[in-house]
């Protein structure tokens, strides 16, 4: 392979990655936001801690019909008919599979509703310890489970778009997801409050609106496209059955995926009460740069690797995929060392406000602390089992996957009486990396293949600069903090320190460190400043 080639899928994916990551930082900003939002109106305990089951019941199918299974599969079969079979056939494909969705995930909605009572005994036999906390649970999934379905059009949608090389607007939705559900919710809130009732079912309610702005911000630009959806149902056509085909392995991978977050979500409300927020809260913060760097790539180079695997391009693929690995571990390891080092002073200026306790802010920057040790394998991953479905091997994260569920159940049941809650984060991250190095292993073999150790190296010079990048900024934090008045703006003074201080000492010792894909896109960064200056 070509150094063109590889300066090729570095500049190609590294543009569409920050245009996705531009909309993504936004939306995970407004995710913030509704964090903060949850944080300072119900704090973490009983009724947040309902939310979070409630809403999570929905969203463990949600990867098999949104993010996951659904997107991947079909991306994979549109980007094919688009180079193969022509526009009307592709639109025609695209129909079916909406109409098809509509019937099933309708269908998976509704008997979830009649049925939520029964799911939250199951996940959650604790709650009803708790006078309310079950019912109140109960209540909420059955409000939220359409959620389900808007979310899945959503996601054919935004496939549809990403594989026609639109990324900005497709990234969006979630940004009027969270706006939507915060803004409505907190008004429905106020509604319920002079009711009576909980408040906290105004969120539920919000979250359906938040649903519907996300699948409606999509609907102008697939119309622009050319695509206006009419219904369509052909059981028999056989785009969609190469869908399923490649689908039925993935959901089978995910249903282990399902099994995990069962499996955590019981242990953890089994833990003392506000287990389950703060776990919720820690994740939230780690989906930050999951979806800036882990997603923003995954979005940027499936429809790359898609095409090169339907033209038969295996090296171009291997080659895309190398270079998104290093973009990834450049941005996600330096992110697990400053979550993990400056864990507390994080979570207290973002959280610690209203019904958020002290304590609150020590338990859940302990669930950080362990969540952030896999977050660059966790990226990893969005980014590698992507591949195996442009490659038509989509056993083997079927297989990654089981072996997770096996692994947490026992790390978990290990390590649970010492660590409570925090077995579950660290079981998590031990999973999520244990999963990252066997799919790395037989990608490799799959492929015939790749620049491991060029791969490795870089590795290892960006996590020895992460670990003292995170030394320096909890040393810069604590050194401010004696420094300034123990108050809000004085803690916050010494984080955004910490924090500037931090990444100026990561990347001005990165440049040094001869990583090509650094090289190469600081290149392009002053070629283009370049010739703009030229312009003016």
């Amino acid at each position: 392979m070509t150094d063109y080639s590889e300066s090729s899928h570095t500049s190609t994916i590294a543009r569409s990655a920050g245009t996705i990551s531009f909309a993504v930082l936004l939306s995970r900003l407004l995710g913030l936001v509704r964090e903060q939002v949850f944080a300072g109106f119900f704090g973490a305990g009983y009724a947040y801690d309902a939310f979070v089951v409630a809403f999570r019941i929905p969203n463990l199918l949600r990867d098999l019909f949104a993010e996951g299974a659904l997107s991947a599969a079909f991306i994979t079969v549109f980007t094919d008919y688009r180079n193969k079979q022509g526009a009307s056939a592709t639109w025609k494909l695209a129909g079916n599979v909406i109409s098809v969705l509509i019937i099933l995930v309708g269908g998976i909605t509704l008997l979830g509703m009649i049925l939520s009572g029964k799911i939250v005994s199951l996940m959650s036999p604790d709650f009803s310890l708790v006078p309310g906390k079950h019912e109140l649970t109960a209540l909420m999934t059955s409000i939220m489970f359409p959620f389900l379905l808007l979310v899945s059009l959503s996601a054919i949608a935004m496939g549809m778009l990403n594989s026609l090389n639109k990324f900005f607007i497709p990234s969006m939705a979630s940004s009027f997801f969270n706006l939507g559900s915060i803004l409505s919710g907190l008004l429905f809130s106020y509604g319920f409050s002079h009711l009576n009732r909980e408040p906290i079912i105004g969120m539920a309610v919000g979250t359906l609106v938040g649903g519907l702005l996300q699948i409606g911000i999509q609907l102008p630009a697939l119309r622009k496209e050319g695509f206006l959806f009419a219904w369509h149902l052909d059981l028999k056509d056989e785009g969609l059955r190469r869908i399923m085909r490649l689908m039925l392995p993935a959901v089978i991978g995910l249903s282990a995926t399902q099994i995990n977050l069962f499996v955590n979500t019981f242990f953890a409300s089994s833990c003392v009460e506000g287990s389950v927020s703060w776990l919720n809260y820690a994740f939230r913060l780690i989906f930050f740069p999951i979806g800036m760097v882990g997603v923003s790539f995954s979005m940027a180079t499936l429809p790359v690797v898609s095409n090169q695997a339907s033209l038969g391009n295996l090296d171009q693929l291997k080659g895309a995929y190398v270079s998104t690995g290093i973009l990834s571990f450049l941005l996600t390891v330096p992110a697990s060392a400053g979550l993990i080092f400056l864990s507390r002073p994080i979570v207290s200026i973002l959280f610690e406000h209203g019904r958020f306790t002290a304590h609150d802010t020590l338990m859940t920057a302990q669930a950080l602390s362990f969540y952030a040790a896999g977050l660059f394998a966790y990226a990893a991953l969005k980014i590698i089992v992507p591949i195996f479905y442009a490659l038509n091997r989509t056993r083997y994260p079927v297989i990654g996957s089981f072996l997770t569920v096996m692994l947490n159940v026992l790390f978990v049941v290990l390590l649970l009486e010492p660590l409570q809650h925090c077995a579950i984060a660290l079981s998590t991250s031990l999973c999520v990396l244990i999963n990252f190095l066997f799919l790395s292993v037989v990608l490799y073999r799959e492929v015939g293949g790749y620049k491991t150790s060029y791969l490795l190296q870089n590795f290892i010079k960006i996590a020895i600069t992460a670990v003292i990048m995170g030394i320096i900024g909890q040393w810069i934090n604590k050194t401010v903090l004696t420094h300034v008045p123990a108050t809000f703006l004085g803690e916050l003074c010494a984080l955004f320190a910490a924090i500037i201080g931090a990444i100026v000492f990561y990347f001005t010792t990165i440049y040094y460190l001869n990583i090509k894909e650094v090289d190469y896109l600081w290149t392009r960064a002053m070629a283009r400043l370049k010739n703009r200056r030229r312009r003016s």
